[in-house]
C-alpha cells in the first residue's frame, strides 16, 4: 500500500520514502507525492533520488494492478527508458526522495481547477475528460452550440473573483442522497472506504457556491492562481456531444 500524500496537500513537491517493491512495471514506494493517472488527469513525472545522489527519472505514474488486473492500493512509478541497470540494483527498504516535476504538475492543477469552473459555466453532464500539462478537454452531453469567446470570458470572471477551493469528503450515503453531485458520466467516484473526496469552489459564508463534486485530482487553492486560460476549440464530436478544449493564453 502506498500512502498518497498528494491527496492531503497538492503543493508537496517532494517527500522521503522507502521502496517497497520493484516490479516489471516500475517502482512502488511506501508513500509518494506522485499522482497516478486517473480521473482524466495524467500521471506525474519527476525523479527518485537515492542517498548517494543517484537519480532515477520517472516518466509516468500509474495505479498498481493485481494478478487479476484489478487496481490495488499501490502506486507505481514508471522509470524512463535507458535506466534498466540502475533500476535492477534497487531493493525493497531502500530510502529515497521522491520529487515531482513541479512546473508540469502545477500546470495540470491550474487546468484541472479550470475544468471544474467550466462545469459551472456549462451545467451539463460530462461524458469524457482529459487533463494534461498543456491542455484540458471536456466532452459535454448536449446538443446546443457553445461560443468560445463567451466561455473564455465567463471563466476569466470566475478566475478573477478569487474563489477559494476546499478539499473535504462526504459519505457514500450522502452521495447516494445527492446524485447530482456527480458531473461525470464516464468516471465514477471511488467507493469502498466509506468516505468520498470532494472539491468545493466557493460557498464559504455568504459567498456563492461555484462547484461541488467528487474528485480525486490535484487542484490549486484559489481560482486566482489559475491565471489566463482560453477556450482554444469547440468541436461537435457527435449529435449529442460538444467538446471544449482549454489552454493557456499565449
Amino acid at each position: 500500500m502506498t500512502q498518497d500524500l498528494f491527496r492531503q496537500d497538492a503543493y508537496l513537491r517532494e517527500c522521503s520514502a522507502h521502496i517497497t517493491a520493484v516490479t516489471d512495471v516500475g517502482i512502488v514506494l511506501d508513500q509518494t507525492v506522485f499522482y497516478p493517472l486517473g480521473g482524466g488527469q495524467a500521471g506525474d513525472s519527476g525523479v527518485l533520488v537515492l542517498a548517494d545522489g543517484t537519480t532515477i527519472t520517472i516518466a509516468d505514474t500509474r495505479k498498481g494492478k493485481g494478478a487479476d488486473g484489478n487496481p490495488t492500493s499501490d502506486i507505481v512509478h514508471i522509470p524512463a527508458a535507458g535506466q534498466e541497470d540502475r533500476v535492477a540494483q534497487l531493493t525493497p527498504g531502500t530510502a529515497i526522495t521522491a520529487r515531482i516535476d513541479w512546473e508540469r504538475r502545477h500546470r495540470m492543477m491550474r487546468l484541472h481547477t479550470t475544468s471544474h469552473l467550466l462545469c459551472h459555466v456549462v451545467p451539463q453532464l460530462v461524458n469524457g475528460c482529459s487533463i494534461t500539462p498543456d491542455y484540458a478537454r471536456l466532452d459535454f452531453a448536449m446538443t446546443d452550440p457553445l461560443d468560445k469567446e463567451q466561455l473564455t470570458a465567463a471563466i476569466a470572471t470566475l478566475v478573477a473573483a478569487a474563489h477559494p477551493l476546499t478539499v473535504a469528503s462526504i459519505s457514500d450515503e450522502e452521495l447516494d442522497a445527492n446524485p447530482a453531485l456527480v458531473k461525470s458520466m464516464s468516471v465514477q467516484p471511488p467507493r469502498g472506504t466509506g468516505r468520498i473526496r470532494t472539491i468545493r469552489i466557493g460557498g464559504e459564508g455568504d459567498a456563492p457556491l461555484i462547484d461541488l463534486q467528487p474528485c480525486g485530482g490535484t487542484h490549486v487553492a484559489n481560482t486566482s492562481e489559475i491565471g489566463a486560460i482560453v477556450v482554444t476549440k469547440i468541436e461537435k464530436k457527435s449529435a449529442t456531444t460538444r467538446r471544449v478544449v482549454l489552454g493557456f493564453a499565449q
